[in-house]
């Protein structure tokens, strides 16, 4: 027995889909807590963006902490030496970073 139809022709049933993955996109972002995507494609997502270096930030943040705390766990000759030299060397890159991006969110 063939299984009965849910829709009437492909047309229908592409558009059915199209709208489950937009509901799924939304919840996706919700739980994120990030904004609803702008209803036009022509408007910025300014408050979007924004959210979204704020998170960004967050992490990059976490991560010079926790890089940080780890060299400073670490004992004298291992900090001098060249993986000492090397974590530290990418944790200022780190911080580089997020100053730039602590800029870039602050400019707009």
């Amino acid at each position: 027995m063939p299984t009965p139809r849910k829709h009437e022709n492909a047309a229908a049933c592409q558009a059915a889909y199209r709208k489950r993955q937009l509901e799924a996109r939304r919840i996706e972002l919700q739980k994120k807590g990030l904004p609803a995507l702008p209803v036009l494609p022509t408007i910025r997502g300014e408050a979007r963006w924004k959210k979204m270096l704020a998170e960004a930030g967050a992490l990059l943040s976490t991560v010079v902490e926790e890089r940080e705390a780890y060299h400073g766990d670490r004992s004298e000759d291992w900090r001098e030496s060249e993986k000492g030299e090397t974590l530290q060397e990418r944790t200022d890159a780190v911080s580089d970073i997020l100053a730039s991006l602590d800029d870039l969110a602050h400019s707009s």
